[in-house]
């Protein structure tokens, strides 16, 4: 999955976003994440004209397509925190990177169920800040699904 997942993100591998998509949403059947719109984790908006596209956004995509769940993928912006998680040491500076980082203006997520996709979980503090912006604006539930879980 490692490798998959670095074909998809760092070597241009769009074509493998069906497959994994296909995993995340068997996931989601089996625990009963259904949703009413599927929402990509966003990136900063230089690291996606850098890359080129947003790989979390291919995956809501897919996953959307596939369940007949509509990908809302400009719900929800990335304003702040522009260094990469990934350059982070711990869980609390992780927070801090994401903290007020996400903001979601759509008016259409009041009272709707979210499923908030992306590629892979560390310490889960970028789909939190995701999920409070979610909240904010008026989601009643946000479930958070990965195509991996770092451990």
């Amino acid at each position: 999955m490692r490798a998959a997942i670095h074909e998809l993100k760092y070597r241009n591998l769009r074509a493998i976003a069906p497959t994994l998509a296909a995993y995340l949403g068997a996931y989601a059947l089996e625990n009963g994440a259904l949703a009413d719109f599927v929402v990509p984790v966003p990136l900063h908006p230089q690291r996606e004209r850098r890359r080129g596209y947003n790989q979390a956004e291919l995956l809501a995509r897919e996953l959307g397509y596939a369940q007949g769940t509509p990908a809302a993928v400009s719900s929800l912006k990335r304003t702040g925190g522009g260094a990469s998680q990934v350059r982070t040491g711990n869980m609390s500076e992780r927070r801090r990177n994401v903290a007020d980082a996400f903001t979601c203006m759509d008016a259409s997520f009041s009272g709707k169920r979210i499923l908030l996709v992306d590629d892979v979980c560390t310490t889960g503090a970028t789909l939190e800040a995701c999920a409070v912006a979610l909240r904010a604006a008026g989601a009643s539930d946000v479930y958070g699904l990965t195509v991996a879980r770092e451990v």
